[in-house]
């Protein structure tokens, strides 16, 4: 009974019955409630209109509908959707909650921002083709009155994957899946691969698969940017700070086989406000957790995962950081503005970068190699032994290139399925995800902030459905395995 309970998963939304903020069953009315206390204190105060004792600017404010924990693009895409999707201009009250106000460790800065749509999942490919159809009319969605265009940059140089004789059939049952929905996408073999870029050398590669439309790469910090202003003039709020707690009620249930289960709402998020000891409660009535690489965390403050084996209030959201560096080089005798992404079957991948005969690129490691995700400082050896070998191999010309600078960012890595994880937690019931994509959210933010707006407010998935990426597919087992993840 559960475990189908647990599958079926969506109700009617919250935000869509006009639940408010809330406690024990009373609306509170904040505008009230301050306008009363702000004549209680003018009344004991000599002078004129009442003027705020000290500065509480850089608080967040008392109450808000919603939530939002993470600040990059994929938190910032919620908020973006929740705003546009609303019955009632202003009817949802939206606050973004991001420690790194700089961005200076974001993992949508320090990504190569590539969009593809060769995946192995549908829903993956659907994601990324509702994502570059965003991104292509950007300011149709983003635009601000007064302000000036983006220029996001987007280079459609497409995406080469390599295959060896080991992969080739993966390859071409992935591109069969790809073009059943609506990607372009064509296989090439050796010898054409040879004769489009006469620059790779093909041995080892029995197949190549080529994205003709809608892939290449484009600026994230402009998306990043543009998401933020729009969202600020659509009265969204923004707090640079932490969250540190929760505050919940309990309901404990007995389901009718007799499994007890506790169903928790949060009402009250404890944000802790740069260079400062204080925290300031924040009423709320949903939280979204779109803190990337840190959402296991905000996820366990939550009492996620905090039960007995095997249960489902013991099941981890599955999410850790992962670190990966990224290199960028110089080589006269590289390829052209032709080329596209390309990635290689050893896991290597490069793509250019400007016109100045320079290229990104780098490789996950194995397993046993990952290395410590406790700062951001780059291995250079490891670009010397695992990476150039393999690019000087495909690319002859790469073998005197010269490093030029290299830096190091987070995947919010899903260590289940390497997939995202969407929509609300079975158990805590006005927690919701947008997290774990482990390397793709940011191509894919756009289609992702609109899918959770839309569970939300209507209790379902609505342009795409994403219920394979619900959480409580950890508990059941049910992988949603990508295998194109580089």
């Amino acid at each position: 009974m559960l475990r189908r309970a647990v599958r079926l998963g969506l109700g009617p939304g919250l935000l869509g019955r006009g639940l408010g903020t809330h406690r024990e069953g009373s609306t509170l009315d904040w505008h009230g409630k301050v306008s009363e206390i702000k004549k209680k204190i003018q009344s004991v105060l000599p002078g004129g209109a009442w003027s705020p004792l000290c500065d509480t600017s850089h608080l967040p404010p008392e109450h808000s509908d919603v939530v939002i924990v993470g600040g990059g693009v994929l938190g910032l895409s919620v908020a973006y959707w929740l705003k546009r999707l609303e019955k009632r201009q202003g009817a949802i009250r939206v606050l973004v909650v991001e420690r790194d106000h700089t961005y200076s460790q974001a993992s949508t800065v320090l990504s190569v921002g590539g969009i593809r749509q060769q995946f192995s999942l549908p829903e993956n490919i659907q994601l990324s083709l509702f994502s570059v159809e965003f991104l292509r009319n950007i300011n149709e969605y983003l635009a601000v009155v007064d302000d000036p265009p983006l220029d996001l940059q987007f280079n459609p140089s497409g995406y080469l994957f390599l295959a060896s004789e080991e992969g080739a059939t993966i390859m071409e049952n992935n591109v069969k899946v790809q073009r059943q929905e609506g990607a372009k996408v064509c296989l090439m073999s050796p010898e054409q691969l040879q004769k489009k870029f006469p620059w790779i050398n093909t041995e080892g590669v029995a197949l190549a698969s080529y994205g003709l439309e809608n892939e290449g790469w484009f600026d994230p910090w402009c998306l990043l940017q543009g998401l933020r202003r729009k969202v600020q003039s659509m009265g969204v709020l923004f707090c640079h700070g932490e969250v540190t707690r929760f505050v919940s009620s309990s309901n404990h249930m007995e389901t009718a086989i007799g499994e007890k289960v506790t169903l928790k709402r949060i009402h009250e998020v404890h944000v802790k406000v740069d260079h400062s000891q204080e925290y300031q409660p924040v009423e709320c009535a949903i939280v979204v957790n779109a803190a990337g690489a840190w959402s296991g965390r905000i996820a366990e403050l939550a009492g996620i995962g905090k039960g007995p084996s095997g249960t489902l209030q013991g099941t981890k959201l599955p999410v850790e950081p992962r670190k990966r560096y990224v290199y960028l080089w110089h080589c006269p005798q590289g390829p052209g503005l032709e080329a596209p992404l390309v990635a290689d079957p050893s896991g290597a991948y490069f793509r250019r970068e400007g016109l100045g005969n320079n290229y990104l690129g780098g490789c996950s490691p194995a397993e046993e190699e990952e290395p410590d995700p406790g700062n951001l400082e780059v291995d250079h050896d490891f670009f010397q032994e695992k990476v150039w070998p393999h690019l000087a191999q495909r690319v002859p010309a790469f073998e005197t290139l010269k490093v030029r600078r290299a830096w190091a960012g987070y995947y919010d890595y899903n260590t289940f399925d390497q997939n995202g994880v969407v929509g609300p937690h079975p158990l805590v019931v006005n927690m919701y995800f947008a997290t774990g994509f482990s390397g793709h959210g940011l191509q894919q933010a756009p289609a992702v902030g609109r899918a959770v707006a839309e569970v939300m407010l209507e209790g379902h998935f609505q342009t795409i459905n994403l219920s394979p990426f619900l959480f409580s597919r950890f508990y059941l087992g049910e992988k949603a395995q990508e295998h194109c993840i580089i």
